[in-house]
């Protein structure tokens, strides 16, 4: 059972008639998900879909998500899941630099319609694209409807001989992650890696069939699909995606479908506790929290732990090149789970370079490498096999590593990693800037934002000019929040921007 479509099967088999996915009014049972997965890798085969080709899937937290995930591992292509906040040109450049064969994209959400802006943009975009509705609207010309999959399927019989010839080795997936250069890198993933950090995490959240499972994390991301839908794969939980997260919604989700298991960043938590409404909903189904991303409190731990009357809060350390790389245990206490991330989990092997205090990883689920990027590679996973994470950490005598620091300068805005240097790209890009410096800084409710400390070209130059371009040509994340004006920035004697006393 080291490829995904074998894990299918065998869930199929072992829970069956079980609930596997709860999207509103769509209830499947196991059995009735690999239908519908071997329906759509049927028709992703008659459109030319197979070995070695990418499917980019860009849509929010639906069944339709997974079920097309799994497909696409199911006929033997790659999964490259697209960040839903990205702009057309971003998501073009990942269209463009994997080769994607196809293109399965969500109708208008969050009040965007991504197809129509790659089109508006005069974008490249595969021959074959597949719509997921959102609405009830038509889906628009040009495209394969998602109620046509069926039709499609018809002329290939059987995608079960085409399955069972994926191996262990196959490139399952290829996330994307910003690097410090502000160019992306596409960490690829094996199907045995895959499987093997959703087995770890699992068994460390001691996830059973029994599970009922809110995944709020975006299935684009590691954590959602990976710690999410591949988990709850391999252990019969079932699957409750949420779109967005939205307090309200969410409670109201826990209640109706006895969520047990509810991971996410420490602002959801903090914002379900402080809810005023929260003792009027029946939250006593949760048993397991588990959070990361960001600086923990303990009181927050306590309070999950009182309040919400949780078995087990764990917290975590991970990154897209490694998924899941340390993890707190159950019987950890408050302060264990709120100060460290845990000890290694998956095989990983753990160190901290004496040098620069780094965080070094190794281990069977290090990435295969970046994608048409062997420098990148070689600067990232070293002769020896250690993974450089950029992150610098300390480890306990219990083997519990804290993270301190970031070599990067990377920060986690509401759990989504953004890398200054993209930013200040996008910004050189502004007429009337003449340089940029962002930066993290502390935020009650997403944990931290960006800071841009500019130095103007043009006086004129507005705050809200700033603004307008960033909303433009970023991610919604990754656009700074607040914005100074400087006349010089702090430097070392060689010229490098100090951005420890920016921060400071």
């Amino acid at each position: 059972m080291d490829t995904i479509p074998a894990a299918l099967a065998a869930a199929s088999a072992r829970f069956g008639d079980a609930q596997a996915l709860v999207d509103g009014t769509v209830r499947l049972s196991w059995r009735q998900l690999r239908e519908h997965v071997r329906t759509v890798a049927r028709a992703l085969l008659a459109e030319g879909i197979g070995p070695g080709d990418r499917v980019a899937l860009c849509s929010p937290n639906t069944h339709h998500w997974v079920i097309a995930a799994l497909a696409t591992t199911y006929a033997g292509a790659t999964l490259v899941p697209i960040n839903t906040r990205f702009t057309a040109a971003e998501t073009a450049d990942l269209l463009t630099r994997t080769k994607a064969a196809a293109l399965v994209v969500a109708g208008e959400f969050l009040g965007r319609d991504r197809l129509a802006e790659l089109r508006a943009g005069q974008h490249p975009v595969p021959d074959t694209v597949v719509h997921i509705p959102l609405d009830a609207g038509a889906a628009p010309e040009g495209v394969i409807a998602w109620a046509d999959l069926a039709a499609r399927a018809a002329g290939v019989p059987d995608a079960d001989p085409r399955a069972a010839e994926v191996g262990p080795d196959d490139v399952s997936d290829i996330l994307f992650t910003s690097g410090t250069t502000g160019r992306s890198k596409g960490a690829m993933s094996a199907h045995r890696q895959a499987l093997g950090v959703a087995r770890a995490w699992a068994e460390l959240g001691e996830l059973t069939s029994a599970d009922r499972y809110l995944v709020i994390n975006p299935f684009f991301h590691s954590f959602g699909y990976k710690a999410g839908i591949l988990a709850c794969l391999l252990t019969g939980a079932t699957i409750v995606p949420q779109r967005v997260f939205d307090v309200v919604e969410a409670m109201r989700l826990v209640a109706a479908e006895r969520i047990t298991v509810l991971p996410g960043p420490p602002t959801i938590y903090q914002t379900m506790l402080d809810h005023p409404d929260r003792d009027d909903v029946d939250l006593s189904s949760l048993r397991l929290a588990v959070t990361g991303a960001a600086t923990v409190p303990v009181v927050l731990v306590e309070r999950m732990q009182n309040e919400l009357e949780l078995d087990a809060v764990l917290t975590a350390y991970g990154l897209t090149e490694a998924v899941v790389a340390t993890m707190c245990r159950t019987d950890d206490d408050a302060s264990t789970v709120a100060h460290t991330c845990g000890r290694p989990a998956a095989g990983f092997e753990l160190r901290i370079d004496p040098a620069a205090g780094e965080v070094l990883l190794r281990g069977p689920n290090v990435m295969l490498g970046y994608l048409d990027d062997p420098a990148a590679t070689a600067a990232a996973v070293d002769a020896g096999g250690w993974l450089h994470t950029g992150d610098v950490g300390e480890v306990d005598d219990r083997g519990y590593l804290t993270i301190t620091d970031r070599l990067k300068d990377m920060y986690i805005c509401g759990g989504f990693n953004v890398y200054p240097a993209e930013v200040e790209q996008a910004l050189a890009r502004l007429p009337g800037v003449a340089e940029s410096a962002v930066v993290g800084v502390p935020d009650k409710r997403l944990g931290e934002v960006g800071k841009a400390y500019v130095i103007r070209r043009d006086p004129a130059l507005s705050v809200e000019d700033v603004r307008g371009h960033c909303l433009r040509e970023l991610a919604n994340y990754k656009v700074p929040r607040e914005i100074e004006f400087r006349p010089d920035l702090p430097r070392n004697p060689s010229g490098k921007v100090l951005k420890r006393l920016l921060r400071d």
